[in-house]
């Protein structure tokens, strides 16, 4: 059975309990609310639909009724909690149905039961249904349901109290009326004094629940002095801030998160804060907790520090965990040296990126974590930026958020459907916003902007404005300002940069002169807001000197814009004038002037049968007078009657303009679901890619820097093969001169012949001849001494030529096996990022393990010393006997023990 049909079932059925209250119908509707309480009711409530608020109405009138049976009031709450699933069903639930009204009176209803579990549905519903929702204190119910949580808090069901304590944290927080109410009860100061033994309870949860009480309570009076003051304080703060990032769930992060900001607007505390020495690291820590994709965690954790930002003096300090880590990290990142430069360095740089990749989250939901970035960012560059001397960690930082944010505004996709465009919009305005602020701020910020944004960037975003500005899917005037505040304050932009960057200024003036731009410059020049004014100003200001700005055009859209507000006033006091008059009047008017009728003619005829007693004659005048006065009567009941008949004709037309407005509505808003569950897909699956991307940087910059030192010892290898090359030539050029030697001996021995031949002839010479041969001999052996050595030489060239060569093949063999590495641990780097997130699952239960541990040791510690005090007295008494009958004992008993 689909949804429709089964919520006409319960509607139907909800009708015949009501008519009357018979088991069976009973029954029947008891299982029809637990049918669809078993389909899918995400966003029911929120969808616009008629058949669904008519149905809970009926359901809460029903629970109401003291006469219905617990167990259909049961079933009906639970359908209730999972129709409170988001914002929007809670704040129906609460506006339209009064829900909070009629759960504290079924509470009121069984406050004799505590225990029950109705109760405690009650209870857990109205802790959902009053999280940052003002309860007035004239409430039905609300002071009973006070006195209850009052009583059960006090008492010793463990079940009850951790609920009681939730829901009074809602109704105490920010509300005034209802603190005065408990502070003026007579039994307030034990309510405080079973609080305060809260403190040491085992559960997280439960503490968090009653420093939120006390701190509401409290805070500025005696007792809120003590527990707050500044010796404890700084116990607080570490208490916390352990809650808000070891804490047993999101919601008791959310309540710590709720406790912090309370006890920041405290001037005193927030002072005090300031000079807690462990801020740092506490904010290092609360960043972390933006590395998980909860959005709730996420919204929650930006929240704190965006009211930590509204104290000055933590400004500079959340600049310095913000940004310093990170930019440490962008330059330390590449060398291989800093490898093992310890986890800290590491989760203080994931910190601050974690801030950044919050901007294009992937997360559905996620969209108001965004934008609470982007206005975190805001506030943080603005006091980092303006300062006198702006760091260069501040300007890495910057370095690297300019690509995020133009990402942002290049990666969106054309919009479709109202809900998508008015998010689109808003992404874009806050983005210009933030570079706007940027460029506000010294040269180096600003030059790093004016490098990185294009004119075909801001030509393209102009254009699609322009084209979702003048073509909107809807009439909603709200829709429209949206558009142009984001159009203005990217030409705002584009004017800041049109002297920076390239084409820039050509780019402005064409669009400044478009026709289109006239629809949203019109917007701003009749808004009631200053800063769209003064930027609708400046842009006409450099407009108005173009040939082709439409002047005319802007001045009828203007005149237009402001003939609409004037009659829209004109309505509005119209509508005024007759909301005052209301149909319930019109009704008794009608009721009383018929009641007159029918009493003048009762007297009439009364005075009738007088006069027939009396024979007046007079009775024809008399009867004239009346009948005047009744046509009068009648006349005015006739237009009375008109008027009652027009107005529930406009009632008639008004229930139709709403039905249509809540259908188109809800088809708006589902097909925005539909279009935020494709793009929470899309941009989860761009998250796992960027970071298996960053991984593989990270593996391929230490191959880069492996394959650095085997360039050196090649460059080395190189060198000494130049020197090879050098000896070589040395060894020609010995060769040569072997050669000429050798040619030279050649001619000797040629002459030696010839002069032998010639012997005979020269006798007489013979002994001078024969002392020249030995010396030519003697030459002649040194020269073959010097030929033995050099080839002695080249041998041993040859030798090292042949080592190097071999010692060059194996580096390049441990080259080719270092790639082979490479390859293999790029495979199984999958492998171990699966391993590490079952490591790390395991490292926080260890952790939490270790916490239980810890407290464990420190209570046995605690024992330990008793006993240890305890021994070191049985000691000394032991002594003390064994002193007193010294004389009495031999003096080697042994006293130890």
């Amino acid at each position: 059975m689909d949804m429709t049909t089964c919520l006409k079932s319960l509607l139907l059925a909800v009708h015949q309990y009501r008519d009357g209250r018979t088991a069976q119908n009973a029954a029947q509707l008891q299982r029809l609310v637990e049918e669809v309480s078993g389909l899918k009711c995400d966003q029911l409530l929120s969808s616009g639909q008629v058949m669904p608020r008519e149905c809970v109405r009926g359901l809460v009138e029903l629970c109401g009724n003291p006469n219905t049976s617990p167990t259909l009031t049961s079933s009906i709450i639970s359908l209730l909690s999972q129709l409170a699933c988001d914002e929007d069903s809670l704040e129906i639930l609460n506006s339209r149905y009064n829900l909070t009204s009629t759960l504290a009176s079924v509470v009121h209803c069984h406050s004799a039961t505590p225990g029950e579990p109705l109760v405690l549905q009650c209870l857990q519903l109205l802790q959902k249904l009053t999280y940052n929702t003002r309860v007035f204190q004239s409430t039905n119910y609300i002071h009973e349901l006070v006195a209850f949580l009052i009583t059960n808090i006090q008492s010793d069901n463990d079940d009850i109290i951790m609920p009681c304590l939730g829901l009074m944290v809602n109704l105490c927080r920010d509300n005034r009326s209802v603190q005065r109410h408990i502070k003026s009860l007579d039994h307030v100061k034990p309510f405080y004094r079973t609080l305060i033994n809260f403190l040491a309870h085992n559960s997280l949860t439960v503490v968090v629940f009653t420093l939120s009480i006390l701190a509401s309570l409290t805070l500025n009076e005696k007792v809120g002095e003590k527990l707050f003051d500044a010796t404890n304080i700084h116990q607080t703060f570490q208490l916390v801030f352990n809650i808000i990032v070891n804490g047993d769930g999101t919601l008791t992060r959310k309540y710590s998160v709720d406790l912090l900001i309370d006890l920041l607007k405290n001037p005193k505390i927030a002072e005090y804060l300031t000079r807690y020495q462990h801020f740092s690291a506490c904010v290092s820590k609360v960043l972390g907790l933006l590395q998980s994709k909860d959005p709730d965690s996420a919204a929650k954790v930006l929240e704190l520090l965006l009211a930590m930002c509204s104290v000055s003096g933590l400004r500079p300090l959340l600049c310095e965990v913000v940004f310093r880590p990170v930019a440490g990290h962008k330059l330390g990142g590449a060398g291989r040296s800093r490898r093992g430069a310890g986890a800290d360095d590491g989760r203080k740089a994931e910190s601050g990126l974690s801030l950044v990749q919050w901007l294009s989250s992937p997360v559905e939901g996620a969209e108001s974590c965004s934008l609470q970035t982007l206005q975190l960012l805001n506030e943080l560059l603005e006091e980092a930026l303006g300062s006198d001397s702006v760091s260069d960690c501040v300007l890495g930082f910057v370095e690297m958020l300019l690509p995020v944010l133009l990402g942002l505004l290049r990666g969106l996709d054309p919009p479709q459907g109202d809900a998508h465009l008015r998010k689109h919009c808003h992404r874009v305005t806050h983005v210009t916003s933030l570079l706007l602020d940027i460029l506000h701020r010294p040269d180096s910020a600003r030059s790093l902007v004016s490098r990185q944004v294009s004119a075909q960037l801001g030509l393209s975003q102009v254009e699609s404005l322009l084209s979702l500005a003048c073509n909107p899917s809807g009439s909603d005037s709200d829709l429209s300002q949206v558009c142009a505040d984001a159009l203005l304050k990217t030409l705002e932009l584009m004017s800041k940069l049109r002297q920076q960057v390239k084409d820039m200024e050509t780019s402005f003036y064409r669009m400044l002169q478009d026709q289109r731009i006239v629809t949203p410059l019109s917007l701003a020049l009749t808004s009631h807001h200053r800063e769209r004014v003064e930027t609708g100003l400046s842009l006409v200001f450099e407009a108005s000197s173009l040939p082709d700005f439409p002047s005319l055009v802007l001045g009828e859209s203007m005149a237009a814009n402001n003939a609409y507000r004037q009659r829209e006033a004109e309505l509005s006091v119209k509508r005024v004038a007759v909301q005052e008059v209301p149909p319930s009047s019109i009704l008794d008017c009608s009721s009383g002037s018929s009641r007159s009728i029918h009493s003048l003619m009762d007297k009439i005829q009364n005075g009738l049968e007088l006069q027939g007693h009396q024979k007046d004659s007079h009775v024809s005048q008399i009867i004239d007078v009346y009948e005047q006065k009744l046509s009068a009567f009648a006349s005015k009941e006739t237009r009375l009657q008109d008027l009652l008949e027009a107005k529930a004709l406009a009632l008639s037309q008004a229930d139709r303009l709403i039905a249509q407005y809540l259908f188109e509505r809800a088809q708006a808003e589902a097909e925005a679901c539909k279009l935020g569950g494709l793009l929470k897909e899309a941009e989860r699956r761009r998250e796992d890619l960027q970071g298996e991307l960053s991984n593989q940087v990270r593996e391929v910059e230490l191959a880069k820097a492996d394959i650095e030192e085997l360039l050196h010892h090649n460059a080395r290898l190189q060198q000494d093969s130049d020197t090879h090359q050098d000896l070589k030539a040395v060894y020609n050029a010995l060769l040569n001169r072997f050669n000429e030697s050798e040619r030279l001996l050649k001619e000797l021995q040629t002459a030696h012949n010839s002069l032998s031949k010639h012997s005979d002839a020269l006798r007489k010479n013979h002994d001078a001849l024969q002392l020249q041969h030995q010396k030519t001999a003697a030459g002649l052996e040194e020269r073959e001494e010097e030929i033995r050595s050099l080839r002695s030489d080249l041998q041993q060239k040859n030798s090292d030529i042949a080592g190097l060569r071999g010692e060059l093949r194996a580096e390049e063999e441990k080259l080719q096996e270092k790639d082979r590495e490479r390859r293999a641990l790029e495979e199984t780097v999958d492998v171990l990022k699966k391993e590490l997130n079952k490591t790390e699952q395991a490292r926080k239960e260890a952790s939490i393990k270790a916490s239980s541990l810890e407290m464990q040791k420190s209570t046995l510690e605690m024992k330990l010393k008793q006993k240890e005090d305890e021994l070191s007295k049985h000691s000394s008494m032991i002594a003390m006997i064994h002193s007193l009958s010294s004389g009495k004992m031999k003096s080697d008993v042994n006293l130890s023990l």
